[in-house]
């Protein structure tokens, strides 16, 4: 068989065994991670920081974001709505979007973009600078200090944004429908109150603390899997970013299936 033929073929194989490699890599990572959280010691005052950094700070970016997303999506469900004459459902539609989908996965994305990044960064640099082989000089444990504390502080403040998130894009499109659309103030949430039910609020919420640990996971490990130099801190946080993004968007896609057909 000519080269010509064999090398694509080649291409493939090694893309993929590269694929199941990294996808190994990263389930290891995972069950060390997971295997350490219980265990003493626990390090409170690095938790409570990664709390106000990882919650607190990422909420006005989901806050703007969930806004003008539920004001253009009561615009785009009115213009649509409208060819039907249903433009009387755009209260319970934009509530069970935001709420369902947009709040978590948009919310999970913009905490990806300012968290998953610095996360890689700051512990790529630590490597870079030999603070990582300081600290197990010291006997303390890097996955105990570094890691856990940032996945238990995304895991627990992503749903807390995403419930602001869904609140502030229902109230952003109240306030598109009420002042632009025309919508009586009062029927407009008393539409939302009605169509939306708990475990629609539920499923958003599970999804939140799934993306949140995706994002501090690929943050930590990328950091860590760092290559030494800048070079190597910037292609870690590029990866970090990317890799959390693909895998919020799958596991959102997996979560919904399993809501649906539960």
């Amino acid at each position: 068989m000519s080269r010509a033929l064999t090398q694509p073929l080649a291409q493939l194989g090694r893309f993929t065994l590269d694929l199941i490699g990294g996808l190994g890599r990263v389930m290891i990572f995972t069950g060390r991670v997971v295997s350490h959280i219980l265990r003493p010691p626990f390090y409170g005052r690095e938790l409570l920081s990664q709390l106000l950094a990882i919650g607190w700070l990422s909420l006005p970016v989901v806050a703007l974001t969930a806004l003008f997303t539920g004001g253009a999506l009561a615009l785009q469900i009115y213009s649509g709505g409208a060819r039907f004459q249903a433009e009387f459902a755009v209260p319970s539609i934009v509530a069970i979007g935001m709420v369902r989908e947009l709040g978590p996965v948009l919310g999970g994305l913009m905490v990806a973009a300012r968290v998953s990044s610095s996360i890689a960064a700051e512990i790529g640099t630590m490597k870079v600078t030999e603070q990582i082989d300081a600290l197990t000089t010291l006997s303390t444990n890097p996955l105990k200090y570094l890691v856990v504390p940032r996945v238990l502080a995304a895991t627990v403040s992503m749903p807390i944004l995403v419930a602001v998130g869904d609140i502030i894009g229902i109230m952003g499109g109240w306030l598109v429908g009420t002042t632009r659309l025309e919508f009586n103030s009062g029927s407009y949430l008393y539409n939302t109150w009605t169509y939306l039910e708990a475990w629609d609020v539920g499923s958003g919420l599970v999804k939140g603390a799934a993306f949140g640990a995706i994002v501090a996971l690929m943050g930590c490990y990328h950091g860590m899997m760092s290559g030494r130099g800048a070079q190597g801190v910037g292609a870690a946080t590029k990866s970090a970013v990317v890799a959390s993004s693909i895998l919020i968007l799958a596991a959102n896609y997996a979560l919904t299936e399993v809501f649906f057909t539960s």
